[in-house]
């Protein structure tokens, strides 16, 4: 790309209406992101129509490793994505261009790692995850196949962060749509047609992301600020410390998400085996929350992860003004995407669960309370994620993972494990409202802390 294209790509970011820059990179974004967690979603309403909670139960403890995978993914791709654009707006964009070429590398060698790692422990770590011995088979039917498709999933997720941030959302969202397609097509043909259960719906989901995994890869040859050589893949100690410095907090986030899940997984276990519904129907309704959860969150990241170029680019070329306007109108269309998930988690609990194909009274009651418990205050993540992205973006991923630790571990981890000592197995449901009342003061705090010092430079 000429020189001449690459300063107008620039101007456009520093002095276009932000309305619509939000708009050009947020949307496609956003579709990337509910795409993917469409893949999740797709997934346990074929496998919940065609084998039962007893399969989403299965599929929900093998869940924690494919979090895993993706946060290690993200810490490379968001951190190098980060890098790009602060690089771009100090017009360093050489040392941009090392950052991606780092991030791609060190994405392939984590790929090989999680494919060994997980073959070599799979029993040990579904048990821990908080298998049982009703699922536990169908957990390792499951976990054999999806782990083949983890490498192609951290390269694709990790590519499709580097290319938003190029200026190409359109792109991104290309590969990702493409895959989840495939995998929704193919889910009820293996799974109904050929009646291979979960290994068909596992199938099915590794053959879309080696599709998105290869359109993003196609990209290399085609980014619009930089022309990408082979030398940029050389490792660099100094740039991979800085990407994963800057990626670190969407690791601790896919972590704590992770460590989540693990934990609610064998309190439900324990607690649920005390109590009518078992331990099974908990595990299984539990799963579906988080990864139905998982569309609003991925509304809400992208919305933020759309203004990270924006914010990046003007932080590096310290316009303070556009960055605080860039965050407060984030914020305000993140909330707003807030409250309607809350409206729908809420008001039409019902017609979601049916979406899953489950007949037991007993799954039925546990799901509904799950749903109206645990996401009873979703109406503030657009705040809380869109602060934390705006942290990351400016460069000051210690503030950014001072936020995730506080939402995703330091809160809900300890609630889990106490509430259900007073309250039972719904102990588990109730430490998700009461985490989000102590997330939102934090991140209060550390964004009126941040904007004082905008405003002592006279913004």
């Amino acid at each position: 790309m000429s020189e001449k294209s690459m300063n107008i790509n620039e101007s456009y970011i520093e002095n276009e209406k932000l309305s619509k820059l939000i708009m050009k990179f947020s949307i496609p974004c956003v579709l990337a992101m509910v795409v993917n967690a469409l893949y999740s979603i797709v997934d346990q309403i074929f496998i919940g129509q065609g084998v039962g909670y007893i399969g989403n139960a299965a599929t929900n403890v093998t869940f924690p490793l494919v979090v895993l995978a993706l946060g290690f993914s993200l810490l490379l791709g968001d951190g190098a994505a980060a890098f790009y654009s602060i690089k771009l707006g100090e017009k360093n964009k050489e040392e941009g261009a090392k950052a991606i070429g780092n991030a791609i590398v060190l994405m392939v060698i984590l790929g090989f790692i999680f494919l060994v790692v997980g073959y070599i422990f799979m029993e040990k770590l579904l048990w821990s995850f908080g298998a049982t011995s009703t699922n536990i088979l169908v957990a390792l039917d499951y976990m054999r196949i999806i782990l083949i498709g983890v490498p192609f999933m951290i390269l694709a997720a990790g590519l499709n962060s580097i290319i938003r941030a190029d200026g190409s959302p359109e792109y991104s969202m290309l590969a990702m749509i493409v895959g989840a397609v495939i995998n929704i097509i193919l889910n009820p043909v293996f799974i109904f047609h050929f009646g291979m259960g979960v290994k068909g719906s596992a199938i099915a989901t590794i053959i879309g992301q080696i599709l998105s995994c290869t359109i993003s890869l196609k990209y290399i040859n085609k980014f619009k600020n930089i022309k990408f050589k082979r030398k940029y893949l050389k490792l660099d100690v100094k740039v991979s410390k800085t990407v994963m410095l800057l990626g670190i907090s969407s690791l601790i986030t896919q972590v704590a998400v992770t460590v989540i899940i693990i934990v609610s997984n064998n309190m439900l276990k324990i607690y649920g085996a005390q109590s009518i519904y078992g331990s099974d129907i908990p595990i299984s309704a539990i799963g579906i929350v988080m990864k139905v959860n998982e569309l609003l969150l991925g509304v809400v990241i992208g919305i933020a992860i759309g203004g990270q170029p924006i914010l990046g680019y003007n932080y590096g070329a310290k316009n303070f003004k556009r960055v605080k306007d860039t965050y407060f109108l984030l914020i305000k269309i993140a909330t707003v995407v807030s409250i309607i998930g809350f409206i729908i988690f809420q008001f039409f609990t019902q017609g979601i669960i049916n979406l899953f194909g489950q007949n037991n009274a007993l799954y039925n009651e546990f799901a509904l309370k799950s749903f109206k418990i645990f996401l009873m205050l979703c109406m503030f993540i657009g705040f809380e994620l869109t602060s934390c992205v705006f942290f990351q973006s400016v460069g000051k991923p210690g503030k950014a993972m001072l936020l995730t630790l506080c939402k995703q571990t330091f809160f809900i981890v300890p609630l889990m494990i106490i509430l259900p000592k007073f309250l039972g197995v719904l102990g588990v449901l109730y430490a998700g409202p009461c985490a989000e009342i102590l997330s939102v003061i934090v991140t209060s705090i550390l964004i009126t802390s941040e904007f004082k010092k905008y405003s002592k430079v006279g913004v």
